[in-house]
């Protein structure tokens, strides 16, 4: 058993981007956080599932290149091989759980090139 909470961790870019907060020994769960106007980089990963559970805020997610705009309470699936770019094209916070599993050790993210936003 583990218990952990959201405060005790910081996110990458000082207030905002990803944070861990459990991981392995099987799954990693955090939490991201984009302020309007903010993206994160176009990747996918090799091996694991990356899921998001929006809960605050939208976002325009690109899914191997084609555009899902998510709201709080959608979740979206990105598969092994699914490439995925986040942008917050909106005016508000976006705030998300993501879960990855199963968790590994090794390096399982591959940067792409963004997709191109009309």
């Amino acid at each position: 058993m583990k218990k952990v909470n959201e405060n005790d961790f910081e996110y990458r870019f000082g207030d905002n981007g990803p944070k861990y907060l459990l991981q392995g020994p099987n799954v990693d769960i955090g939490i991201v956080v984009l302020k309007p106007g903010q993206d994160f980089p176009n990747h996918y990963h090799t091996t694991c599932e990356e899921d998001f559970y929006i809960l605050e805020g939208s976002i325009d997610f690109y899914i191997n290149n084609n555009k899902y705009t998510a709201k709080p309470g959608d979740l979206i699936q990105c598969r092994p091989g699914d490439s995925h770019y986040l942008f917050n094209n909106s005016s508000e916070i976006f705030k998300a759980v993501f879960i990855k599993s199963p968790h590994i050790t090794e390096k399982d993210s591959v940067i792409v090139d963004n997709p191109i936003i009309n």
